[in-house]
């Protein structure tokens, strides 16, 4: 993969406290990449930073960002419009799990806020300049849960809003880069399933706490697995990614279907 050419050799990760987005920084930035990472929790992400900055010769600034705080967000946008960003990684997102009748109105509209808002506006923000430039990437984190519809919970959790909300993101993120065809942006939408993370450990309201990062105990595929699936998928030009699959059938099957149901509907 390129590091980019000119001036855009920075990577802006949301979400890089923990898990899949920490994770990605520290391979993008053994790629060459200088990084802006993007989080809650400042002690993380001075320890990543402190990381990334002993591992090799590559800038790093950390942004201190709750993505469902409008003031935040016009902040960490503002950043991603810059013309040094090559890539955004949009990892940042809770899950706000629970019986949906029950689910406290702030925590929804929260979960909304981050996995949804946060992602069209930092995509708005990074696009125009990429397309400026005549390159740039653009991964947008969804999950396996897009596609769970009508499963019931036990052993899925209860996931309304979590789901739909990651479903947004399947959409926006496939339709966008249809969008795009024909331009050298590269745009991708991970959608991992159960990873051995700690985002299981909090339903979102506010961070994990502690310095250290832990994993749930439903375990999950290993965090480096996800990325290497992300990194080839850009690679061989796959706009949606599932690590795991042993190929693309399966999206090649759900594209078939939609294109039957909207034939079958114009009759």
């Amino acid at each position: 993969m390129s590091t980019g050419t000119g001036t855009a050799r920075t990577a802006l990760v949301t979400g890089a406290s923990s898990g899949i987005g920490a994770a990605y920084a520290r391979r993008l930035a053994k790629r060459g990449w200088d990084t802006v990472l993007v989080a809650r929790r400042a002690d993380r992400l001075d320890d990543l930073a402190h990381h990334l900055r002993a591992e090799g010769d590559t800038t790093v600034e950390t942004l201190v960002a709750d993505l469902s705080d409008p003031e935040d967000l016009a902040r960490v946008a503002e950043r991603a419009a810059g013309d040094d960003i090559g890539f955004l990684l949009n990892n940042a997102g809770i899950n706000g799990y629970g019986p949906f009748a029950e689910l406290d109105p702030p925590l929804l509209r929260k979960v909304l806020d981050i996995n949804v808002l946060a992602v069209t506006v930092l995509a708005r923000a990074t696009v125009p300049a990429m397309l400026s430039r005549g390159h740039g990437t653009l991964v947008n984190v969804a999950s396996q849960l897009a596609f769970a519809g009508a499963l019931p919970p036990g052993p899925l959790p209860e996931r309304a809003v979590y789901g739909g909300s990651k479903g947004f993101v399947v959409t926006f993120t496939r339709t966008l880069a249809a969008e795009l065809a024909g331009t050298p942006l590269r745009v991708q939408v991970l959608c991992p399933g159960l990873t051995a993370t700690e985002f299981h450990r909090s339903r979102g309201q506010d961070p994990v706490p502690g310095r250290e990062p832990t994993v749930h105990e439903e375990g999950g595929a290993p965090v480096g697995e996800v990325i290497d699936a992300s990194l080839a998928a850009l690679d061989a030009g796959e706009v949606v990614c599932v690590p795991g699959l042993a190929d693309n059938g399966p999206v090649t099957a759900l594209v078939q279907a939609e294109l039957a149901l909207r034939t079958a509907a114009r009759r």
